[in-house]
C-alpha cells in the first residue's frame, strides 16, 4: 500500500540513471550550488573511475580515514569535517559510492555485493599506497551499512578500525520488501522524490549544512524504484552481519535520529557488545555532520582514531550506557511517524533548504 501511494505521485520513467536536475540556488545561495573538481580517482579493476575528495593531515600525521557517504549524498558529504579531523593530523579521503555523486553509474544501484567490493580495493589501493599509516575507515548512513558489510569480512583485519555514524541498519519486514519488489520489478526506472507524501523528517539541523546538501550538483534528487530496493536490501543484510563484526568498531548515533529507528541502533548495540564502542550524540540527527551537533562528533572521531581506548570527549560512551539502561531504544517502530518507507526519499532535505 505504501509503494503504490508513492507510485501515484511519482513521475515517469527516466532513462537508465536518475536525470532529474538539480535544483538553482537563489543569489543568496550561490556558494552552496558550487561544483567542487575531485582531487583524486580512484580506478579500479573493472574499469570504474570513482572521484574523491581528499583532505591531507596538516602537521605530523597520525592515521589516514577512508570516509563512505549517504544515500543520494555524495563526496561532498565530509566536506566540513574533513579540514577539522585533518588538523589533528588525520588524512581524510571521501570517495564517491558508486552509483551516487559524480560517478558514470550515478542513479544506479550496483548492488551491495559490488558495493562492499569497490571499498575493498580502494583500502587495498591506499594500504599500497602508505602502507605504514594507519588506515581507517569510516561510514555514514548508507555508507555506515557498506562499512558493516566489509566489517564482517575477514578483510576487516585490513583497517585499523571503522566508524559507523548512524548506520542504516533496518530490518523492515517482508511486507515492504515484497511492495518494493514488486514496484521494482514493473517500474523499475520510475522515480520518487517523497514529495507526494504528508510528513516532515529533519535529517540534520545545521541550516548552513542542509542548504549546500539540497543545492549541491552531485545530490541526487530523485530515486528509481530499483534503487530503493537495493537500499532496503542493505540495510536488510547490515542486520543479519551485525552479530559477525570485526572491531575495533565505534558506532555514533544521534538521540534526535528521526530516519534509524532506536530499536535497530539499540539491537545492534546490543548484538556487538564488547566489539562495538557506543557514542550517543545529545542533540543530534541522523546526518551528524550536518547537525549543530557536529562538532561534538568529530571531535569524538577523532580522539578515538588517536587513541581507541581513550576517553570519548562528548561523553557521549556514558550517555550511550544511560540511554540502553533506559530501555526505551526498544520501541519497535518503523519510522519517526509510524511509516516504512518516506525519509529515505530525497525531498525529506527540502524543508530546511528553502
Amino acid at each position: 500500500m505504501i509503494c503504490a501511494g508513492i507510485l501515484g505521485g511519482c513521475a515517469g520513467p527516466h532513462p537508465a540513471g536518475s536525470v532529474a536536475s538539480a535544483p538553482i540556488p537563489p543569489a543568496r545561495f550561490a556558494a552552496a550550488g558550487r561544483l567542487v573538481a575531485p582531487d583524486r580517482v580512484f580506478t579500479l579493476s573493472d574499469g570504474a573511475q570513482i572521484p574523491a575528495r581528499v583532505w591531507p593531515a596538516q602537521g605530523v600525521p597520525h592515521a589516514r580515514l577512508l570516509a563512505l557517504h549517504g544515500f543520494n549524498d555524495s563526496r561532498d558529504a565530509w566536506e566540513a569535517a574533513g579540514p577539522v579531523l585533518a588538523a589533528q593530523g588525520i588524512t581524510v579521503i571521501a570517495p564517491d559510492i558508486r552509483g551516487f555523486g559524480g560517478t558514470a553509474e550515478r542513479g544506479l544501484w550496483p548492488g551491495s555485493t559490488r558495493l562492499v567490493a569497490d571499498l575493498g580495493e580502494e583500502i587495498a589501493l591506499l594500504r599500497h599506497e602508505a602502507p605504514d599509516a594507519p588506515l581507517y575507515l569510516a561510514g555514514e548512513s548508507m555508507g555506515g551499512a557498506v562499512a558493516m558489510l566489509f566489517m564482517a569480512q575477514p578483510a576487516a583485519s585490513s583497517v585499523a578500525g571503522a566508524v559507523l555514524l548512524a548506520p542504516a541498519i533496518w530490518n523492515m519486514g517482508p511486507g515492504v520488501r515484497v511492495s518494493l519488489a514488486v514496484m521494482a520489478t514493473l517500474f523499475p526506472a520510475h522515480e520518487v522524490t517523497g514529495r507526494e507524501l504528508p510528513g516532515h523528517i529533519v535529517a540534520g539541523d545545521s541550516l548552513p549544512a542542509m542548504i549546500r546538501l539540497y543545492y549541491d550538483p552531485l545530490t541526487l534528487h530523485a530515486t528509481r524504484f530499483d534503487t530503493l530496493r537495493g537500499l532496503v536490501g542493505l540495510m536488510n543484510e547490515a542486520v543479519h552481519a551485525a552479530p559477525g563484526v570485526r572491531g575495533p568498531i565505534l558506532c555514533l548515533y544521534g538521540d534526535r535520529d528521526q530516519i534509524v529507528p532506536p530499536a535497530a541502533i539499540g539491537h545492534l548495540w546490543q548484538v556487538t557488545r564488547g566489539v562495538v564502542r557506543r557514542d550517543l550524540v545529545p542533540g543530534g540527527y541522523h546526518l551528524l555532520l550536518r547537525s549543530r551537533s557536529a562538532a561534538r562528533t568529530e571531535a569524538d572521531i577523532a580522539a578515538w582514531i588517536l587513541n581507541p581506548s581513550g576517553f570519548m570527549p562528548s561523553g557521549g560512551e556514558s550517555a550511550a550506557s544511560a540511554w540502553m539502561a533506559a530501555g526505551f531504544a526498544w520501541r519497535d517502530r518503523a519510522g519517526p511517524g509510524g511509516e516504512a518507507l518516506p525519509w529515505f526519499l530525497p525531498a525529506r532535505i527540502d524543508t530546511l533548504a528553502r
